[in-house]
């Protein structure tokens, strides 16, 4: 579908990530009001680690003025991740990703609807740091999807163009977001992504 390909890009350079998780409900009925609540806890960023497994990383949501907010997600806001990893100088302990659009899917014809949020490494917005904040280049983008066709509910996550940020004036930064790349690329990150989808869906 069109709409896919617009909010999970092609994959040009670097590696691509696809982790996925569904479940099916007895009716549609049953399934539309779970997926309500799965759609929720997606925009509900800064609770992802609750729904996550012990020892996955924490995930705070700012907005566009570097403001820590407790809301659904919007366009133009941030993520700060706190990773199980050593931390970068530029992002003053966090990895930072913005969020580049959400797009809604409503298509009542194929008994099928579907919410996604894409992110892009980007800068901290808390300093004035010229580095882009994160592991990934700032061509990386990912996306969290999640979607409803009849009776099943899957929710994904997309990586795409993933290649170590090597980028940063500092030089222990690019030490550190090449190891923690490389280890991403190797599938440590796979185990992270599995449970939040995981727990996105869940009952």
């Amino acid at each position: 579908m069109e709409n896919d390909k617009r909010i999970i890009p092609g994959n040009e350079e670097g590696i691509k990530t696809d982790t996925e998780s569904t479940i099916t409900l007895e009716n549609e009925a049953e399934a539309k009001q779970h997926f309500q609540v799965v759609k929720r806890r997606l925009l509900n960023v800064s609770g992802w680690k609750e729904i996550s497994k012990a020892g996955s990383s924490g995930f705070q949501l700012i907005d566009n003025t570097g403001a820590e907010v407790n809301r659904p997600a919007r366009e133009g806001d941030y993520f700060k991740i706190n990773l199980p990893a050593p931390s970068t100088d530029s992002g003053e302990g966090y990895d930072w990703v913005h969020i580049e659009k959400i797009e809604e899917q409503d298509e009542p014809s194929q008994q099928m609807e579907a919410t996604a949020i894409k992110v892009k490494p980007s800068g901290n917005p808390q300093n004035s740091s010229p580095d882009v904040s994160h592991f990934f280049e700032d061509k990386a983008s990912s996306t969290f999807r999640v979607k409803r066709e009849g009776c099943t509910i899957t929710a994904s996550v997309h990586g795409r163009n993933e290649a170590p940020n090597t980028e940063s004036e500092n030089f222990s930064d690019k030490i550190r977001n090449a190891m923690v790349a490389i280890g991403a690329m190797l599938g440590f990150s796979k185990a992270q992504w599995k449970s939040l989808v995981e727990g996105l869906i869940k009952k």
